[in-house]
């Protein structure tokens, strides 16, 4: 059991925060929601009044102000996730920031200065990084269970064509690569263990809105290659498939999978056999990833131990994704 609980403010009432992240943390054994904060003060009440949050804040310095608050969740849109992550450290707290981290590498790479300037501890929410059934594909791979790893497949996507909403305005940091084609290159990176040599980006953009609609994208890593397209135009979707020189795995609904049930991680270890008879699930227990996420990131304040996803990380992952939007506009392969 916990010895005490991290107090977290949370910056905003944006949807995830609402939805999912903070019910989750309140669940959690490391984290309580103690503050909320938005630009509107009857919005923070109502949010607060809603999710049994003490304290509701009108403006997000007030939030940043409170001594009690130890740590925050950045759920801003993009474009605000570095500025008020640098703000929240400024004041000594603890970050946990949504993903993307920020709209490029050096915002990403100026919060780190950041972070080793105040001493705080400052992370991206990359909640798949830290869900049990994505650490037992790592374990997997490196048994050896697919043979070598050589190729991964991805696809996400949804359908959203509102031209206020922030995902679709491109100076927020809207579009499909920042907003859900980060999930296959931190994947990638992750189960790969490995950046990626080179990359290899196609962009389509809204004609109206100037977002990346449709983008598919090639990372070349030096053991196999991540293939993979994402879009804000398409019917939602997601799937995510490795291949290994033995058997391939499949793991279901592989990003937002559901809190009230066991997931599963589905293994061909006989590909030649096209019917898939050879197919077995591996169960991993229910769980809540935005838990977790909350409470190893407590804990590593509680403990003095590392976040889940620290901003070395957070860097590369940016580094990569800019070298995709550079690709799209030369038509070559880039480096990271």
């Amino acid at each position: 059991m916990a010895l005490r609980k991290v107090r977290w403010g949370v910056l905003g009432v944006a949807s995830i925060a609402v939805r999912r992240v903070i019910p989750a943390m309140q669940k959690g054994e490391w984290s309580e929601i103690a503050a909320i904060a938005s630009r509107d003060a009857r919005k923070a009440e109502q949010a607060a009044r809603l999710l049994g949050i003490p304290k509701a804040y009108g403006s997000y310095a007030e939030l940043l102000s409170d001594p009690n608050i130890e740590a925050i969740y950045n759920p801003l849109p993009n474009h605000l996730h570095v500025p008020w992550s640098c703000r929240a450290a400024e004041a000594g707290k603890h970050v946990l920031c949504e993903k993307p981290l920020g709209v490029n590498a050096a915002e990403a790479h100026a919060l780190l200065k950041e972070r080793d300037r105040s001493g705080v501890k400052i992370g991206e929410a990359f909640m798949v990084r830290t869900h049990p059934r994505w650490l037992r594909t790592r374990e997997l791979l490196r048994a050896g269970r697919i043979g070598d790893l050589r190729l991964i497949t991805a696809s996400v996507g949804y359908s959203n064509r509102d031209v206020k909403n922030v995902r679709n305005i491109p100076e927020f940091g809207g579009g499909a690569l920042l907003d859900i084609g980060c999930y296959p290159v931190t994947l990638s990176r992750f189960l790969f263990g490995d950046e990626p040599s080179r990359v290899m980006g196609l962009i389509e953009r809204d004609p109206e809105m100037k977002t990346d609609r449709l983008t598919s994208v090639l990372l070349e890593f030096r053991s196999g290659q991540c293939i993979f397209t994402c879009s804000t135009q398409l019917a939602y979707h997601q799937r995510v498939v490795l291949f290994g020189t033995k058997g391939r795995m499949e793991i279901e609904q592989p990003l937002n999978p559901r809190t009230d049930q066991p997931s599963r991680i589905l293994i061909d270890d006989n590909p030649s056999d096209s019917t898939g008879a050879g197919i077995a699930a591996e169960m991993i227990n229910t769980c809540d990833q935005f838990t977790i996420q909350g409470d190893l990131f407590s804990k590593a304040i509680c403990e003095g131990g590392e976040v889940p996803v620290p901003l070395e990380d957070s860097v590369q992952n940016m580094a990569t994704i800019d070298a995709i939007f550079r690709s799209a506009e030369s038509g070559k392969w880039e480096q990271p």
